[in-house]
């Protein structure tokens, strides 16, 4: 079945790095992802509840040179096999431009780095997505900000149990 053959329904946005996987700086490597406690139960929560999971990180690393879109998509792949099926993030999106890169074509601002709302926006469009029952997690200011300019309810975690935190959320929605 076809996204839009689908009624519309909410989502949760969630950063990658210090939200989903700790956040060692640049992350290139599958071998070294370390979920934060509790995501893999949180991801499957969201899936019971009826929440379509999306992944919104920015990745200027590309930009500045360290590693090249491929390592992005090696590393996403590697979350998504870490994943029971049901329970596994519906996209991933990503920006890999920062305006003070290195690397020419990805040196430039865009709509897709957050605190801009571009890659929320092109999934709750891609999607079908309702923005009046989503949310985005985020560990920086940067993420409420782009979950404001997307029209959505933004959640700052600042650690500890994942899971814990979706629970909460979701007993208040």
């Amino acid at each position: 079945m076809r996204d839009d053959d689908l009624a519309m329904t909410g989502a949760a946005f969630l950063d990658r790095d210090g939200v989903l996987i700790s956040d060692c700086r640049y992350l290139s490597d599958p071998g070294q992802i370390q979920w934060i406690d509790g995501a893999k139960l949180a991801l499957s929560r969201l899936a019971r509840a009826g929440f379509r999971r999306f992944v919104v990180t920015n990745q200027s690393g590309v930009a500045r040179g360290y590693f090249d879109e491929a390592a992005i998509l090696r590393v996403h792949a590697a979350l998504q096999e870490a994943l029971p099926e049901e329970s596994r993030i519906d996209a991933f999106a990503y920006c890999p431009h920062h305006p003070d890169g290195a690397i020419a074509t990805y040196a430039r601002p865009c709509d897709c780095r957050k605190p801009a709302p571009g890659m929320v926006d092109r999934l709750i469009a891609d999607h079908g997505i309702d923005r009046a029952h989503s949310f985005l997690i985020g560990d920086k200011a940067s993420d409420l900000q782009a979950a404001e300019r997307a029209g959505i309810v933004g959640y700052l975690f600042e650690g500890g149990d994942l899971d814990a935190f979706v629970a909460r959320i979701l007993d208040r929605i």
